[in-house]
């Protein structure tokens, strides 16, 4: 085999999710860091070619999980504080299909941090195909994030979203044109979304010079080209 295999990643990211939820979707009987993180090496060096270097980003993301697990509770927080439909935090971490996408992508960030190819994006891949949102890995969230129902969901590479952000079904964060192909990499062409901010569903943000200012409120499907000040309400 001179790839990782798709089965065995949705393997490690199970095994993942029990580490950082034991009492949810496991026990910590069930968690064998040992066994893991060789099992996670061992795609990594298929997709680094290189086994040495493949230890070695893998324990330095081993080490990164508990600041990870400490990001998915603030998220999971934010979800329930957020949602006057859920009954706990236990349903945001079981239930919610934002939940899961966030988790997916706070380690796939993580590997991508870490320049692993394929590996990021085919975890990212995974949780969109579970659960239809698609969130790139190179995608920077900041704390409390939020997605509630979350079907549609789309954030690009280059995107940076800072703290207590919560979007809707159907949101678009992209680049405004894609058909500069490869000269367009390492370029930013996914907006920016500063604190305290709310995106209502179906609306689309466009370019990488876009910044959508504090404390807004972008509503329902909107369309936007260009940046948005502060504590600002755009409606259509």
């Amino acid at each position: 085999m001179n790839h990782p295999c798709y089965q065995e990643i949705i393997t490690i990211i199970n095994q993942l999710r029990i580490k950082l939820f034991p009492d949810h979707f496991g026990c910590c009987a069930c968690w064998d860091n040992e066994k893991l993180e060789t099992k996670l090496a061992a795609q990594a060096a298929l997709a680094l070619k290189d086994e040495e270097a493949a230890n070695e980003k893998i324990a330095i993301f081993i080490a990164k999980l508990g600041d990870i697990q400490t990001s998915l509770w603030h998220d999971a927080k934010a979800g329930y504080d957020n949602d006057p439909a859920c009954e706990s935090i236990d349903e945001v971490i079981i239930a919610y299909p934002g939940m899961f996408a966030i988790m997916i992508h706070r380690l796939a960030h993580q590997l991508y941090l870490l320049d692993i190819p394929l590996l990021p994006r085919m975890m990212s891949e995974y949780a969109h195909s579970k659960t239809g949102i698609d969130i790139h890995p190179g995608a920077t969230i900041g704390n409390n994030f939020f997605i509630d129902h979350g079907t549609g969901v789309v954030i690009g590479e280059t995107c940076i979203i800072k703290d207590n952000v919560k979007i809707y079904q159907g949101v678009t964060l992209g680049a405004i044109s894609t058909k500069g192909g490869q000269a367009l990499k390492n370029v930013k062409r996914h907006p920016t979304i500063e604190d305290n901010v709310t995106i209502y569903a179906n609306a689309t943000i466009l370019g990488g010079d876009t910044v959508i200012g504090e404390n807004s409120v972008i509503g329902g499907n909107a369309f936007i080209l260009q940046s948005v000040k502060a504590n600002s309400k755009v409606l259509k």
